[in-house]
């Protein structure tokens, strides 16, 4: 099974053409960024014209079993998460009725502090806050998967230890390999998963060692040496923008709460073995040539995944 868990793509057909194309069985869309309840349902309500309208390329997927049902037809299935609780508020009611939605993923934070903890650029991380833990739990008893991407070291520590279910780093890649904020200690790796969690490997070029200019035996080389490590926990969360306005990126950095922009930003370029999901297949060979069995290179492109999400999205 190929199973992307993280994209941000602007949906059109095209994209969808080259999900079939590249052989994508699942993969895991963002619809919430800096958006609240309201906002984040109406991100459903437009993906869910997407999914009618091109409903012979992609099916809306919230199990292990909508997925393969999506495959048997020929579907490349769609599965829905959130980069940030704020659609959570204070009301921790939310959380089930956000799973009910069909948002079957979320992030403690995005970047910067929420409600349950810290991000990964607050000057300082506050660790798991106490509405943190109670979400926490609850996120536990409906079955959605807590995502440590963007969080402070501090506040994933806190999180990995104090869920009674495996959790999961949909997008990111080891510090100690390219030393950028987003990118997540052996310490937090080696937590996640030798509690049964998953961590996916980022394709975005800032988080990649030479950025954009990276190799595919590089990043295969890299993630090599985690399956050597870290046991079969491992997979591809590309964080693939395709098609975003450099607009888009400038929301996620400063949504509603700055008022003092940051300079600019423009969308980087991808590396040239991964611009678009046609090329999704082609990992695999890299990662063979790292030296990885077929068992653990078929892991990574998505077995793993399958195997987490079957028991992760179901209710406690």
């Amino acid at each position: 099974m190929f199973i992307d868990a993280l994209q941000y793509v602007a949906p059109s057909r095209k994209v969808f053409e080259q999900m079939r194309a590249g052989q994508l069985d699942l993969v895991h869309i963002t619809v919430g960024y800096h958006e609240d309840f309201h906002g984040v349902l109406q991100n459903l309500s437009d993906w869910n014209k997407h999914l009618e309208a091109n409903s012979d390329l992609i099916a809306r997927a919230t199990s292990v079993q909508d997925v393969r049902a999506a495959n048997k037809a020929g579907r490349t299935a769609i599965m829905f998460g959130l980069q940030n609780p704020l659609a959570f508020s204070a009301d921790l009611g939310r959380v089930e009725l956000l799973v009910q939605a069909g948002i079957r993923f979320c992030q403690i934070t995005y970047n910067q502090q929420s409600l349950l903890g810290a991000g990964c650029f607050e000057t300082q991380d506050s660790g798991l806050t106490d509405f943190g833990r109670e979400c926490v739990a609850e996120m536990n008893r409906v079955g959605m998967v807590i995502d440590l991407s963007h969080a402070g070291s501090q506040t994933a520590m806190d999180v990995a230890q104090v869920s009674n279910r495996p959790v999961a780093v949909t997008h990111a890649n080891p510090h100690a390999w390219h030393p950028v904020p987003r990118n997540i200690s052996d310490d937090l790796i080696q937590t996640v998963t030798s509690k049964g969690g998953m961590v996916g490997f980022s394709l975005y070029p800032h988080h990649l060692k030479d950025g954009s200019a990276c190799s595919l035996a590089t990043f295969a080389t890299m993630a090599a040496d985690c399956v050597t490590r870290f046991g079969n926990h491992f997979g591809i969360g590309s964080d693939l923008c395709q098609d975003q306005p450099d607009s888009v990126v400038n929301w996620m950095r400063n949504g509603h709460w700055r008022k003092t922009p940051v300079p600019a930003a423009v969308f980087p370029q991808q590396p040239d073995w991964f611009t678009d999901n046609r090329d999704f297949p082609g990992l695999a060979s890299g990662l063979s040539h790292a030296g990885l069995t077929g068992q653990q290179v078929d892991g990574i492109m998505g077995n793993n995944w399958e195997r987490f999400l079957e028991s992760a999205l179901e209710p406690a």
